[in-house]
Order: structure tokens, then C-alpha cells, then sequence
């Protein structure tokens, strides 16, 4: 796994940290419109209700954009790595790690590709979520 800062849960995260140990996705759910949104917010950005809960995700989805991270954004990630915005068949929209395997650096031959997420442990507390195509087992 690529090195990085381990992540610090909030009392916003930790529902999301705590299932993404367990080999889960969640997402937040707003009870109020039913937007599915990522990042926990305080509030719902689509009524800014402040009903939501976590709602679990199949995890599946379909690659919106993706970038090849040569430049740490800070102190303690290791380069290169690949970012892309997930948008998940179920509603939801998050920017993760995506994992080419032997195919390299990702292209823009990556838009439009089914993913589905896998986890990786950085921590015995916290596993990150990436993106590996949907056809790898």
C-alpha cells in the first residue's frame, strides 16, 4: 500500500471508519430529501437537513474522472498515486483511491469504467477504501 497520513476520525467519520474496518461502505443518507451524499457534513447539502444517518453502499460504480497524483498534497504521502471521482450506482459521488494493478498509470481510458471497492488496512483501526475495476476478483 502507498504510504500516507493515517486518517483521524470525527464524530462525523467515525459510523464510515468503523465499517469501512468491517469491509463496508456507508454513505450518508439524508432521512429529510434522500440525498446521498460524501463528505459527512453537519448538514444535508442538498435541504441542509440535519436528519441523516449512514446508509450502507453496494460499493459499485462508475469512474467520472481520474488523476495520477505526482506531487504529495502534503508531508507523508508517497508518489504517485491515482485518485478518481467514483459515482456510485446507489446515488452517491466520492473522490478514492483506485488501483489499476500491473495496468500502471490510469488514462483517461479509466472514464467511464465499472469499479468496485476493495479495502485496504493502513491501520488495525483504519482501512481505506479503493477502487479496483469490476472485473477483478
Amino acid at each position: 500500500m502507498t504510504g500516507r497520513p493515517v486518517p483521524e476520525p470525527t464524530v462525523l467519520s467515525e459510523p464510515f471508519w468503523a465499517a469501512a474496518r468491517r469491509g463496508e461502505l456507508v454513505v450518508p443518507h439524508c432521512t429529510a430529501c434522500g440525498l446521498r451524499f460524501f463528505t459527512p457534513e453537519p448538514a444535508c447539502p442538498g435541504c441542509m437537513s440535519r436528519d441523516w444517518t449512514y446508509a450502507p453502499s453496494a460499493g459499485r460504480g462508475t469512474v467520472y474522472s481520474v488523476t495520477a497524483v505526482h506531487r504529495a498534497p502534503g508531508p507523508g504521502f508517497d508518489t504517485p498515486f491515482t485518485l478518481a471521482v467514483i459515482d456510485l450506482d446507489d446515488g452517491a459521488t466520492l473522490l478514492s483511491h483506485v488501483d489499476a494493478g500491473d495496468a500502471g498509470d490510469p488514462g483517461d481510458d479509466w472514464i467511464g469504467q465499472r469499479v468496485r471497492v476493495d479495502f485496504r488496512a493502513l491501520t488495525d483501526e483504519i482501512a481505506l477504501p479503493y477502487f479496483v475495476p469490476e472485473s477483478t476478483h
